[in-house]
Protein backbone atom coordinates (compact mmCIF):
# COMPACT_ATOMS: atom_id res chain seq x y z
CA UNK A 1 0.00 0.00 0.00
CA UNK A 2 2.20 2.79 -1.28
CA UNK A 3 -0.27 5.52 -2.13
CA UNK A 4 -2.74 5.54 0.74
CA UNK A 5 -3.08 8.42 3.14
CA UNK A 6 -1.45 6.33 5.84
CA UNK A 7 -3.88 4.47 8.06
CA UNK A 8 -4.73 7.12 10.55
CA UNK A 9 -8.27 8.07 11.43
CA UNK A 10 -7.23 10.97 13.63
CA UNK A 11 -7.12 11.79 17.30
CA UNK A 12 -9.32 14.72 16.59
CA UNK A 13 -11.84 13.46 14.24
CA UNK A 14 -14.01 13.44 12.63
CA UNK A 15 -14.03 16.15 15.32
CA UNK A 16 -13.15 15.83 18.96
CA UNK A 17 -15.62 15.75 21.76
CA UNK A 18 -17.07 13.46 24.37
CA UNK A 19 -20.63 14.76 24.53
CA UNK A 20 -23.25 13.14 22.33
CA UNK A 21 -26.70 14.12 21.13
CA UNK A 22 -29.79 11.99 20.72
CA UNK A 23 -31.99 11.66 17.66
CA UNK A 24 -33.77 14.96 18.22
CA UNK A 25 -30.96 17.15 19.52
CA UNK A 26 -27.56 18.59 18.69
CA UNK A 27 -26.23 19.66 15.36
CA UNK A 28 -28.70 18.71 12.63
CA UNK A 29 -28.72 19.51 8.95
CA UNK A 30 -32.36 18.50 8.54
CA UNK A 31 -33.95 20.45 5.74
CA UNK A 32 -30.97 20.34 3.35
CA UNK A 33 -31.37 18.02 0.41
CA UNK A 34 -29.37 14.91 -0.21
CA UNK A 35 -27.97 16.50 -3.36
CA UNK A 36 -26.80 19.65 -1.55
CA UNK A 37 -25.11 17.75 1.26
CA UNK A 38 -23.35 15.34 -1.07
CA UNK A 39 -22.24 18.09 -3.47
CA UNK A 40 -20.72 20.04 -0.59
CA UNK A 41 -18.84 16.96 0.65
CA UNK A 42 -17.54 16.08 -2.82
CA UNK A 43 -16.28 19.64 -3.36
CA UNK A 44 -14.33 19.68 -0.07
CA UNK A 45 -10.59 18.98 -0.16
CA UNK A 46 -9.41 15.72 1.38
CA UNK A 47 -5.69 16.56 1.35
CA UNK A 48 -3.70 16.42 4.56
CA UNK A 49 -4.95 15.15 7.87
CA UNK A 50 -7.12 18.07 8.95
CA UNK A 51 -10.58 17.06 10.17
CA UNK A 52 -11.92 20.56 10.86
CA UNK A 53 -14.44 20.23 8.01
CA UNK A 54 -16.46 17.89 10.23
CA UNK A 55 -17.05 20.54 12.90
CA UNK A 56 -20.74 20.42 13.83
CA UNK A 57 -21.38 17.52 11.47
CA UNK A 58 -19.63 14.52 13.05
CA UNK A 59 -17.90 13.71 16.32
CA UNK A 60 -15.53 11.10 17.63
CA UNK A 61 -14.86 10.60 21.30
CA UNK A 62 -11.28 11.36 22.31
CA UNK A 63 -8.99 8.66 23.72
CA UNK A 64 -8.31 9.31 27.40
CA UNK A 65 -4.51 9.51 27.16
CA UNK A 66 -4.03 12.60 24.94
CA UNK A 67 -1.61 11.33 22.33
CA UNK A 68 -0.46 14.67 20.90
CA UNK A 69 0.37 16.06 24.34
CA UNK A 70 2.19 12.90 25.41
CA UNK A 71 4.12 12.77 22.15
CA UNK A 72 5.14 16.40 22.63
CA UNK A 73 6.51 15.62 26.07
CA UNK A 74 8.65 12.82 24.66
CA UNK A 75 9.88 14.92 21.75
CA UNK A 76 11.01 17.63 24.15
CA UNK A 77 13.43 15.20 25.76
CA UNK A 78 14.75 13.53 22.60
CA UNK A 79 17.87 14.35 20.60
CA UNK A 80 16.93 12.58 17.34
CA UNK A 81 13.33 11.68 16.48
CA UNK A 82 11.52 9.99 13.60
CA UNK A 83 7.77 10.33 12.98
CA UNK A 84 6.58 7.52 10.69
CA UNK A 85 3.61 8.04 8.34
CA UNK A 86 3.23 11.64 9.46
CA UNK A 87 0.27 12.43 7.19
CA UNK A 88 0.22 16.16 6.60
CA UNK A 89 2.55 16.68 9.57
CA UNK A 90 -0.16 18.31 11.67
CA UNK A 91 0.40 16.32 14.86
CA UNK A 92 4.18 16.54 14.75
CA UNK A 93 3.97 20.28 14.06
CA UNK A 94 1.77 20.73 17.15
CA UNK A 95 4.65 19.76 19.47
CA UNK A 96 5.93 22.79 21.39
CA UNK A 97 9.56 21.70 20.98
CA UNK A 98 11.20 19.46 18.39
CA UNK A 99 14.54 17.66 18.83
CA UNK A 100 17.62 19.06 17.07
CA UNK A 101 17.25 16.25 14.52
CA UNK A 102 13.63 15.61 13.54
CA UNK A 103 12.66 13.54 10.50
CA UNK A 104 9.22 12.50 9.25
CA UNK A 105 8.26 9.96 6.59
CA UNK A 106 5.12 9.94 4.45
CA UNK A 107 4.06 7.85 1.47
CA UNK A 108 1.19 9.79 -0.12
CA UNK A 109 2.52 12.58 -2.39
CA UNK A 110 -0.07 15.29 -1.56
CA UNK A 111 0.64 14.76 2.14
CA UNK A 112 4.39 14.86 1.52
CA UNK A 113 3.98 18.33 0.06
CA UNK A 114 1.73 19.49 2.87
CA UNK A 115 3.99 18.07 5.59
CA UNK A 116 7.04 19.66 3.98
CA UNK A 117 5.42 23.09 3.98
CA UNK A 118 4.33 22.69 7.58
CA UNK A 119 7.45 21.10 9.08
CA UNK A 120 10.37 22.68 7.23
CA UNK A 121 9.90 26.01 9.04
CA UNK A 122 10.27 24.02 12.28
CA UNK A 123 13.58 22.56 11.08
CA UNK A 124 12.17 19.08 10.44
CA UNK A 125 13.00 17.08 7.31
CA UNK A 126 10.24 15.21 5.44
CA UNK A 127 11.26 12.09 3.51
CA UNK A 128 8.96 10.59 0.86
CA UNK A 129 8.98 6.90 1.70
CA UNK A 130 6.48 4.14 0.82
CA UNK A 131 4.71 2.72 3.84
CA UNK A 132 5.59 -0.88 2.97
CA UNK A 133 9.31 -0.30 2.30
CA UNK A 134 12.23 -0.51 4.75
CA UNK A 135 12.90 2.72 6.59
CA UNK A 136 15.58 4.68 4.66
CA UNK A 137 17.78 5.30 7.72
CA UNK A 138 20.87 3.78 9.29
CA UNK A 139 20.79 1.43 12.26
CA UNK A 140 20.43 3.12 15.66
CA UNK A 141 19.74 6.52 14.11
CA UNK A 142 17.02 7.71 16.53
CA UNK A 143 16.36 7.71 20.23
CA UNK A 144 12.61 8.27 19.66
CA UNK A 145 10.30 6.90 16.97
CA UNK A 146 6.64 7.94 16.92
CA UNK A 147 3.65 7.12 14.75
CA UNK A 148 0.04 8.02 15.14
CA UNK A 149 -2.21 5.54 13.34
CA UNK A 150 0.22 3.63 11.11
CA UNK A 151 -1.28 1.43 8.40
CA UNK A 152 1.03 -1.34 9.56
CA UNK A 153 3.79 -1.39 12.15
CA UNK A 154 7.05 -2.87 10.90
CA UNK A 155 8.48 -3.78 14.28
CA UNK A 156 11.80 -5.13 13.00
CA UNK A 157 12.49 -1.86 11.17
CA UNK A 158 11.54 0.23 14.20
CA UNK A 159 13.83 -1.84 16.41
CA UNK A 160 16.63 -1.48 13.86
CA UNK A 161 16.56 2.34 13.67
CA UNK A 162 16.17 2.81 17.43
CA UNK A 163 19.26 3.38 19.53
CA UNK A 164 19.71 1.15 22.58
CA UNK A 165 17.53 2.66 25.27
CA UNK A 166 15.36 4.36 22.64
CA UNK A 167 11.56 4.41 22.64
CA UNK A 168 8.76 3.75 20.17
CA UNK A 169 5.53 5.63 21.00
CA UNK A 170 2.37 5.12 18.96
CA UNK A 171 -1.41 5.34 18.94
CA UNK A 172 -2.91 2.64 16.75
CA UNK A 173 -6.31 1.75 15.31
CA UNK A 174 -7.38 -1.90 15.64
CA UNK A 175 -10.79 -1.13 14.12
CA UNK A 176 -12.64 2.00 13.12
CA UNK A 177 -16.24 2.74 12.13
CA UNK A 178 -17.00 -0.92 11.40
CA UNK A 179 -20.71 -0.20 11.62
CA UNK A 180 -20.28 2.24 8.74
CA UNK A 181 -18.04 -0.12 6.74
CA UNK A 182 -20.51 -2.97 7.12
CA UNK A 183 -23.43 -0.72 6.18
CA UNK A 184 -21.84 -0.35 2.74
CA UNK A 185 -19.91 -3.63 2.33
CA UNK A 186 -21.91 -6.10 4.41
CA UNK A 187 -20.52 -8.32 7.22
CA UNK A 188 -16.73 -8.41 7.32
CA UNK A 189 -14.50 -11.32 8.40
CA UNK A 190 -13.75 -11.39 12.10
CA UNK A 191 -10.03 -11.38 11.23
CA UNK A 192 -10.44 -7.81 9.97
CA UNK A 193 -11.47 -6.76 13.46
CA UNK A 194 -8.80 -8.64 15.38
CA UNK A 195 -5.71 -8.49 13.13
CA UNK A 196 -4.44 -5.41 14.97
CA UNK A 197 -5.33 -6.54 18.47
CA UNK A 198 -3.26 -4.82 21.20
CA UNK A 199 -1.94 -8.13 22.50
CA UNK A 200 -0.79 -9.10 19.03
CA UNK A 201 1.11 -5.82 18.91
CA UNK A 202 2.74 -6.65 22.25
CA UNK A 203 3.83 -10.05 20.94
CA UNK A 204 5.20 -8.56 17.70
CA UNK A 205 7.12 -5.87 19.58
CA UNK A 206 8.66 -8.42 21.91
CA UNK A 207 9.58 -10.67 18.98
CA UNK A 208 11.48 -7.72 17.47
CA UNK A 209 13.46 -7.38 20.69
CA UNK A 210 11.55 -4.48 22.27
CA UNK A 211 10.11 -4.30 25.79
CA UNK A 212 6.53 -3.02 25.98
CA UNK A 213 6.28 -0.55 28.84
CA UNK A 214 2.72 0.70 28.28
CA UNK A 215 -0.32 -0.72 26.46
CA UNK A 216 -3.78 0.84 26.84
CA UNK A 217 -6.93 0.18 24.75
CA UNK A 218 -10.03 2.35 24.33
CA UNK A 219 -13.38 2.04 22.51
CA UNK A 220 -14.75 5.36 21.30
CA UNK A 221 -18.13 6.52 20.04
CA UNK A 222 -18.52 8.21 16.65
CA UNK A 223 -21.57 10.09 15.35
CA UNK A 224 -22.33 11.20 11.79
CA UNK A 225 -25.00 13.90 11.75
CA UNK A 226 -25.60 14.14 8.00
CA UNK A 227 -24.88 12.25 4.82
CA UNK A 228 -22.32 14.85 3.75
CA UNK A 229 -20.17 13.91 6.76
CA UNK A 230 -20.36 10.24 5.72
CA UNK A 231 -19.34 11.03 2.14
CA UNK A 232 -16.45 13.25 3.20
CA UNK A 233 -15.23 10.63 5.69
CA UNK A 234 -15.23 7.85 3.10
CA UNK A 235 -13.46 10.08 0.57
CA UNK A 236 -10.81 11.03 3.13
CA UNK A 237 -10.28 7.69 4.85
CA UNK A 238 -10.06 5.74 1.62
CA UNK A 239 -9.30 2.28 3.03
CA UNK A 240 -12.68 2.07 4.82
CA UNK A 241 -14.64 1.38 1.61
CA UNK A 242 -11.82 1.08 -0.95
CA UNK A 243 -13.98 1.39 -4.07
CA UNK A 244 -16.14 4.20 -2.71
CA UNK A 245 -17.67 6.71 -5.09
CA UNK A 246 -20.94 8.54 -4.69
CA UNK A 247 -22.16 7.09 -7.99
CA UNK A 248 -21.38 3.49 -7.05
CA UNK A 249 -23.04 3.73 -3.65
CA UNK A 250 -25.80 6.25 -4.31
CA UNK A 251 -28.70 3.92 -3.38
CA UNK A 252 -27.10 3.07 -0.02
CA UNK A 253 -26.23 6.72 0.57
CA UNK A 254 -29.80 7.81 -0.11
CA UNK A 255 -31.09 5.14 2.24
CA UNK A 256 -28.69 6.25 4.96
CA UNK A 257 -29.63 9.89 4.41
CA UNK A 258 -33.24 8.98 5.08
CA UNK A 259 -32.32 6.99 8.18
CA UNK A 260 -30.34 9.92 9.63
CA UNK A 261 -33.19 12.34 8.88
CA UNK A 262 -35.69 10.05 10.62
CA UNK A 263 -33.66 8.71 13.54
CA UNK A 264 -30.78 11.10 14.15
CA UNK A 265 -27.01 10.56 13.94
CA UNK A 266 -25.57 7.36 12.57
CA UNK A 267 -23.56 5.85 15.44
CA UNK A 268 -20.37 3.87 14.95
CA UNK A 269 -17.40 3.04 17.12
CA UNK A 270 -13.65 3.12 16.78
CA UNK A 271 -10.93 1.39 18.74
CA UNK A 272 -7.56 2.80 19.67
CA UNK A 273 -4.63 1.57 21.67
CA UNK A 274 -1.61 3.38 22.98
CA UNK A 275 1.64 1.43 22.91
CA UNK A 276 5.09 2.37 24.15
CA UNK A 277 8.08 0.06 23.74
CA UNK A 278 11.74 0.44 24.63
CA UNK A 279 14.84 -1.02 23.03
CA UNK A 280 17.03 -2.53 25.75
CA UNK A 281 20.42 -1.06 26.45
CA UNK A 282 23.22 -2.92 24.72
Amino acid sequence: MTTSRAGRTSDTGPTSGTSHTGPTGGTSHTGRTFEDLVAEAVAASVDGWDFSWFEGRATEERPPWGYARAMGERLAGASAALDIQTGGGEVLASAPKLPPLTVATEGWPPNVAKATALLHPRGAVVVASPEDAPLPFADAAFDLVTSRHPVRTYWDEIARVLRPGGTYFSQQVPASAYELVEYFLGPQPEENRTARDPERARTAAQKAGLTVTDLRPARLRMEFHDIGAVVHFLRKVIWMVPDFTVEAYEPRLRSLHGKIEREGPFVAHSSRFLIEARKPQA
